[in-house]
C-alpha cells in the first residue's frame, strides 16, 4: 500500500485539526493503520490505531479523550480528528499501515508497521 498523509498546519493551542491518511493499494481493507507524531531527537510514538474492520481502535495516554481515528474502508482514507491540542502536539505527523489476518488487530509499535507515508506537520503554539 501507500500512504499520503495531509491535514497538518498552524492552530493555537485549544484549537482541533483533522489530519488525513489516504491510502491506496489492494490490501487496504485488510490492513491495520497507525498514526504516529516524531519531533526533532525523539523516536516516532504512536498517537492512535485502528483495525481494518473499525471495531478496534487504540490511544496512547496523551491522545485519551482529545483524538479521535476513524476510517473509510469505500474512500480509502484514515482520519485523526485532533481536539484541545496542546504545545506538546506540536510535531510532525505520520499515518502507516500493515496488512493483517484478522479485522481487529490493532497494532501499537512502529515497528509493526511495514508501509509510511509522509509526514504532515502540527504546529500548536500557546
Amino acid at each position: 500500500v501507500q500512504l499520503q498523509a495531509s491535514g497538518g498546519g498552524w492552530v493555537q493551542a485549544g484549537g482541533s485539526l483533522t489530519l488525513s491518511c489516504a491510502v491506496s493499494g489492494p490490501t487496504f481493507s485488510s490492513s491495520a493503520v497507525g498514526w504516529f507524531h516524531q519531533i526533532p531527537g525523539k523516536f516516532r510514538e504512536v498517537v492512535a490505531g485502528i483495525s481494518w474492520s473499525g471495531d478496534n481502535t487504540y490511544y496512547a495516554d496523551s491522545a485519551k479523550g482529545r483524538f479521535v481515528i476513524s476510517r473509510d474502508n469505500v474512500k480509502n482514507t484514515v482520519d485523526l480528528q485532533m481536539n484541545s491540542l496542546k504545545p506538546e502536539d506540536t510535531g510532525v505527523y505520520f499515518c502507516a499501515a500493515r496488512s493483517t489476518l484478522g479485522p481487529n488487530y490493532v497494532y501499537t509499535e512502529w515497528g509493526d508497521y511495514r508501509s509510511w507515508g509522509q509526514g504532515t506537520q502540527v504546529t500548536s503554539p500557546a
